[in-house]
């Protein structure tokens, strides 16, 4: 992520910077390394998570698209990364490995993590320590697909 997120130009932005922020550190709960945040190629394009999965057998060098959206008629977050946006996504990644040789022997695999905001914003009602009732968003779980989709022409 941005080491400044106020530097961000919108609050769109913003809180798509803390998604990502949300998703890297799911990721790494699951035995994933972060290699980049946010690595862009000028006039080509946005990788919002680089990251490196270790396996006994091989290593696999990981792009990450994160995506938060409310669900509406027009699709939920998954569904919202188009084919334009995948081959925005191949074409970064290749700028990637062009930039940084030394993951270019390593198998590559496009993943998407999803946050998918319900219509109507649930909340989680707790009772304090005084007695008083709290209630807190309840925080959007996320939907992490892994080879979402392919680099064919690599």
């Amino acid at each position: 992520m941005p080491s400044n997120p106020d530097l961000l130009v919108s609050p769109k932005q913003r809180h798509g910077s803390d998604y990502e922020q949300l998703a890297a550190d799911f990721l790494q709960q699951q035995g994933l390394v972060l290699i980049a945040s946010n690595w862009q190629q000028p006039k080509v394009g946005e990788i919002d998570l680089v990251m490196l999965q270790s396996t006994k057998h091989w290593d696999t060098l990981v792009f990450i698209e994160v995506r938060k959206r409310k669900v509406s008629g027009y699709g939920d977050a998954l569904t919202s990364v188009t084919k334009a946006k995948q081959r925005k996504l191949i074409k970064t990644a290749k700028y990637f490995l062009q930039r940084h040789p030394q993951y270019a022997h390593l198998e590559c695999r496009f993943d998407v993590v999803a946050y998918n905001e319900p219509k109507t914003i649930q909340f989680e009602t707790k009772q304090t320590k005084t007695g008083q009732v709290d209630s807190e968003p309840l925080m959007l779980l996320p939907e992490w697909v892994q080879s979402a989709f392919m680099g064919a022409a690599w």
